[in-house]
């Protein structure tokens, strides 16, 4: 199916100027033609974008713009740049002045796209530690853009997307000996349901199919090695089906990962964030998108970090955020058609 552009474009928001979200934004409006991505603007500074893009070779025209609106126009032939502070561009040197800069960029992209001037947003690698000493007390960018949109942290889910198969940690940046106190049937419920019906409105899935993951080896092999797959977890799945959910499970984990098994699921929901990250790591590490469900607003994200040790070497490839920004456009597209 062919899914129509939205009419107005995205807003990306920079991330940390020392890290590598500069330069990529930069490296994605180049390829822009070749990869057949939908208009956008950058929210953070021109000429640190500007500088960014030097540093890979990139002699493109990067043009301030005074508004959203402007973008359109100006994107065929540069890449828009909405300015809303200063930082120098020191790569792989973060400090509180690109800290402040990310988190200016990061609320007024999240206000704009919430305004409906926007049609997505797509957000750019932070450093949690460099904004964490300017005062922003939220766990990540994820529960501040939820928390801006009037949702609640449990409501709003991660789905790890790539071209080979899509996941969804029911706990996250937790640690591993916490999951089996965190998880409970009606969380895994609860996620799932956010993703079968964002798989539905954002993906075009019609009938979404859910593999959920066991906790245990062996789907805790009858009791032998956990009773948290037969306790927490299978009511949950059944729960889910009573709902009209096509969902399986709980499934070993270790199955569920090939090529045969993942023909038969259209998301894999997993109990921690290893369980999640490294299958799509492995499988799709240049290609992999955060995606935000449960939103009023489109949100994605490419699935890598700021990489200071390699910002302005011009060794960071792009195709995680060219796949975030195709990703924002084709939902966004998605939930224009249906209005």
């Amino acid at each position: 199916m062919t899914v129509r552009i939205p009419l107005l474009p995205l807003a990306i928001s920079l991330g940390d100027p020392a890290g590598v979200g500069p330069e990529l934004i930069a490296a994605a409006w180049a390829q822009r033609e070749a990869e057949g991505l939908p208009p956008f603007f950058a929210v953070g500074n021109r000429d640190l974008i500007e500088a960014a893009a030097r540093s890979r070779g990139l002699a493109i025209p990067v043009v301030a713009i005074a508004a959203p609106d402007e973008a359109a126009a100006v994107f065929p032939h540069a890449l828009p740049v909405l300015d809303v502070g200063t930082a120098p561009w020191a790569p792989g040197q973060p400090d509180d002045a690109g800290a402040a800069l990310a988190l200016r960029a990061l609320e007024v992209a999240t206000s704009l796209v919430k305004q409906g001037a926007a049609a997505a947003l797509v957000t750019g690698p932070i450093a949690k530690s460099r904004l964490a000493r300017i005062g922003f007390n939220q766990p990540g960018q994820t529960e501040f853009v939820a928390e801006a949109c009037g949702i609640t942290p449990e409501n709003a889910v991660m789905m790890l997307a790539g071209p080979n198969l899509r996941v969804v940690p029911v706990t996250v940046h937790v640690a591993l000996r916490d999951v089996p106190f965190l998880l409970s049937t009606e969380l895994i419920r609860s996620r799932s349901a956010i993703a079968a019906a964002a798989l539905t409105r954002d993906f075009g899935v019609a009938n979404p199919r859910l593999a959920v993951a066991a906790l245990n080896p062996h789907a805790g092999e009858d009791g032998r090695m956990g009773h948290e797959d037969a306790e927490v977890i299978a009511p949950a799945v059944a729960a889910l089906k009573a709902a009209g959910i096509d969902a399986r499970g709980p499934l070993p984990a270790d199955t569920m990962f090939h090529a045969e098994a993942r023909a038969t699921y259209d998301a894999a929901i997993c109990m921690y964030h290893d369980q999640a990250l490294i299958p799509i790591k492995v499988l799709d590490f240049d290609e992999g998108v955060n995606v935000t469900l449960g939103l009023p607003i489109i949100r994605t994200s490419p699935d890598h970090g700021t990489a200071f040790g390699i910002a302005g070497t011009g060794t960071a490839r792009p195709g995680a955020t060219v796949a975030a920004i195709r990703m924002a456009g084709e939902c966004a597209a998605r939930r224009a058609t249906a209005g």
